[in-house]
């Protein structure tokens, strides 16, 4: 069972509204989601934003463990159909952890040209921190059991829920 703060829709919406006001009217904005949840975030904030410059990223390439892992079947090409160099990117996950995807994304972006600045936006942090990452804009902080995973899914009319799963 989902605690009721975890509501995915409420926290988006709290997500919204700091993002909106902290960066409405940026220049040169550009909105990166990590796929898939990042990407579902990236796509709703690039409206809210009026954004145009949005991408998505795949970081299975730029994992630090993708010997350990391997590939995932559902690997996704990445889009970022702008010019990165000078950008001031917002890049956004669904559940920030480890920081490790985070940093991948980082590396995946570089391979497209040097940004101006690069912000972190995640709908939740559960913390536990391998890497020194930190959001520039989350909307809950979270502790979870090592085990468990904190999944974003969006159903077929949109609507964003989270689930824990066991792994």
């Amino acid at each position: 069972m989902i605690p009721a703060e975890l509501d995915a829709e409420a926290l988006y919406a709290q997500l919204e509204s700091t993002v909106v006001s902290a960066l409405a009217g940026t220049p040169k904005l550009a909105v990166v989601g990590i796929y898939s949840g990042g990407a579902w975030l990236a796509e709703r904030l690039a409206r809210a934003l009026e954004v145009t410059a949005v991408g998505f990223v795949d970081v299975a390439f730029h994992r630090d463990d993708v010997a350990e892992r391997g590939l995932s079947a559902g690997v996704r090409p990445s889009h970022v159909p702008f010019d990165v160099d000078g950008a001031t990117i917002l890049l956004v996950d669904d559940v920030l952890y480890t920081g490790r995807t985070t940093r991948a994304a980082i590396n995946t972006l570089f391979d497209y040209g040097r940004p101006a600045k690069i912000m972190l936006a995640a709908l939740v942090d559960r913390g536990g921190r391998q890497l020194p990452v930190a959001a520039d804009f989350v909307a809950q902080h979270v502790t979870l059991a090592g085990k468990e995973l904190l999944v974003l899914q969006k159903a077929a009319g949109g609507r964003l829920s989270l689930t824990i799963d066991h792994a």
